[in-house]
């Protein structure tokens, strides 16, 4: 079938549904499934075509009662696409579920960066058709290669269209095919969000990139850069810092890109999202991918930005080859020397730094020499975090008709920059350490929190998972290959501090202690941390405050208003309680207050009213009784 794009009443002018809420069905382009209707068992096997059974067009259920199942490929800012489709979709009353089997509609955001990425989708395409479940396929792939056979028969969702995916979900329910493919004004930020991790909010800033990498296929799904503006990504981070989030991801296809197609730039929208943010560094900020182009023109302006206490002194700089050839043929625009300039200064200018990198190997034309560049590139410079993947040629791409290097030299070049990377060493010296540290996940063992330090260095503790959320400080007792171990000191009360119990948090959120299985949707791939090192912990002593009701999103009710003078003495006490002084600690100034709450010395006149007031009323009512009690007698 030809590509069904957005067919609205009256040719597609303005106009369409408010974000996140049903245009009526007519305004959806859709073509009905009529094999449906006239098989005659429906039992019968319909896989290869991909058709739904028949009973669900016999028996509908209410549009906004099913369960949808979501998966997703790739990298943040695919994520960041899922939550936002979840997000619509559990607002219309969708339940979601992470069980494809009791679902009954499959919702796969696909990758089209890696030929394993691909093909991991059409597995699962191939089943949920054998499964006869109702299928939307979203992402890059379908985006970037809209006819290949694998997508016959499915309902598609654009990188652009992911606004209106009730729409495609409540047809493809129906027994409809639907493709929104269009590209038009980028998807609002306001959406509702459905978040993997409740703390983390993965704020794409941009869309597409600058750059024309000959071995990049999602510049053929996300097209070219597309800019939010500074005003809606600073009202963004104003909204998700009051719902409790507590690290904020930067993403796009390339960060650093940010703005030259509105006239700004990426220190402009970082130095104004850092105002936004609560000064005692309860929410961080973590700056995404950005290539060496971009960022060489801004190189002190982002070293400042790194430099400020709520932003993680973290940055993924992709180089790809140690050799200038090789990155001439993959078209990066930049050369090794460049590379070295960006990570140089940061390094120079920001305390703690850290920068993690991308390396392909065997890219056509790659000769021994070349890998060899490569290797003493990264032996020179022994980066904590770099994400090694063998060549995958991506159909319609240059790169896919340049000669191939033989597969058995890629793997074994692939085996030999790992071997050296591994023995690597990066976090030695860190035993002892007392590092302030941000919690916001749980370790698949269940046992440890997993937090990170200013650097973005990966810390593993025995903590109540009520420390989810919250900062700390630890003293770092020992080291890994991946991540160290620490124990803690104390946790750290802020302002904005917001508890969470572990029955609370999504399963997602319970990251593996070792995996690399993370991938990107852009020229590169932005790694995870992996937490892979020794076993032993120690459990340190936790200081786990009250939670803070004025964090909460939930506005509590309103007390009576009361007229009376307990009431202004209440009122009183409160505007007397003694305010901490400007740039005094909140740890600091809690252990001032404990210490006073038992010293009688220090109470003001209020509380002495108060008290006295309550000794008086106590003997009044005590007389009175007697008093009665008198009466009565005499008077029997």
């Amino acid at each position: 079938m030809e590509d069904i794009e957005d067919l609205l009443i009256g040719g597609g002018g303005g106009g369409g549904a408010p974000p996140g809420y049903r245009l009526p069905i007519s305004a959806v382009g859709v073509k009905s499934k009529k094999k449906n209707k006239l098989k005659p068992n429906p039992d019968a096997d319909d896989s290869s075509s991909g058709l739904f059974p028949t009973q669900n067009l016999l028996a509908p259920k209410i549009p906004g009662t099913q369960t949808i199942y979501v998966k997703t490929f790739g990298c943040s800012h695919n994520q960041s696409d899922s939550e936002y489709m979840a997000g619509q979709l559990s607002a219309f009353g969708y339940l979601l579920s992470e069980n494809p089997e009791e679902a009954d509609l499959w919702l796969i955001n696909t990758c089209t960066v890696k030929s394993p990425s691909q093909s991991a989708m059409d597995t699962l395409i191939t089943k949920c058709k054998n499964a006869k479940k109702p299928l939307v396929v979203a992402g890059c792939v379908p985006q970037g290669s809209r006819d290949l056979k694998e997508l016959e028969g499915v309902s598609i969702v654009g990188v652009q269209q992911i606004d209106r995916v009730v729409e495609v979900v409540e047809e493809t329910l129906k027994g409809h095919e639907v493709r929104l493919l269009n590209r038009k004004t980028l998807p609002a930020l306001d959406l509702p969000k459905v978040r993997k991790n409740k703390f983390i909010e993965i704020l794409p800033i941009n869309v597409g990139c600058l750059g024309a990498c000959t071995y990049c296929k999602t510049k053929h799904a996300r097209g070219h850069l597309g800019s939010y503006t500074v005003d809606s990504l600073v009202n963004r981070v104003r909204t998700v810092i009051n719902e409790g989030v507590r690290e904020i991801w930067l993403s796009s296809e390339d960060t650093g890109a940010y703005g030259r197609d509105i006239g700004v730039n990426l220190p402009i929208l970082l130095n104004a999202i850092v105002a936004e943010l609560p000064p005692d560094a309860s929410t961080m900020l973590r700056i995404g991918m950005t290539n060496p182009p971009f960022i060489l023109e801004h190189l002190k302006e982002i070293a400042n930005v790194l430099c400020h206490p709520c932003v993680y002194s973290f940055l993924h700089v992709p180089v790809q080859s140690g050799s200038d050839t090789i990155l001439s043929a993959m078209n990066r625009e930049y050369t090794v020397s460049e590379f070295r300039t960006v990570v140089d200064t940061l390094t120079e200018l920001v305390p703690g730094m850290q920068v993690a990198t991308d390396i392909i190997c065997g890219f056509p034309g790659e000769t021994d020499e070349d890998f060899c560049e490569t290797i003493n590139l990264i032996k020179e410079y022994k980066l904590p975090q770099v994400h090694i993947s063998q060549f995958y040629p991506r159909p319609g791409t240059p790169a896919a008709r340049m000669k191939k290097v033989p597969s058995a030299i890629v793997k074994k070049r692939s085996r030999e920059l790992t071997s050296v990377f591994e023995a690597f060493t990066p976090y030695n010296g860190m035993e002892g350490r007392v590092e302030r540290i941000w919690i916001t996940e749980i370790a698949a063992d269940g046992i440890h929190l997993v937090g990170h330090t200013k650097g973005y260095i990966q810390v593993l503790v025995i903590g109540h998972e009520a420390m989810l959320g919250t900062s700390a400080l630890v003293k770092i007792t020992s080291v890994g290959r991946w991540s160290v171990f620490g124990e803690v000191i104390e946790t750290i009360v802020t302002k904005h501090h917001k508890t969470t119990a572990l029955e609370d948090m999504p399963i997602q959120a319970k990251v593996p202690p070792c995996s690399n299985s993370h991938e990107t949707c852009a020229c590169s791939v932005e790694p995870e941390a992996c937490a892979c090192g020794p076993e032993s912990c120690c459990k340190g002593p936790v200081a786990l405050d009250e939670k803070d009701d004025s964090s909460r999103n939930i506005p509590l009710p309103e007390e009576p208003k009361r007229k009376n003078l307990v009431e202004w003495l209440l009122r009183k006490r409160k505007s007397h309680v003694p305010k901490r002084e400007e740039g005094e600690s909140p740890v600091v100034s809690g252990r001032k207050q404990a210490s006073a709450g038992g010293s009688m010395s220090e109470w003001g006149v209020v509380d002495r009213i108060l008290v006295g007031g309550i000794l008086i009323s106590i003997f009044t009512i005590v007389g009175l009784l007697f008093h009665l009690g008198s009466t009565t007698l005499s008077s029997s």
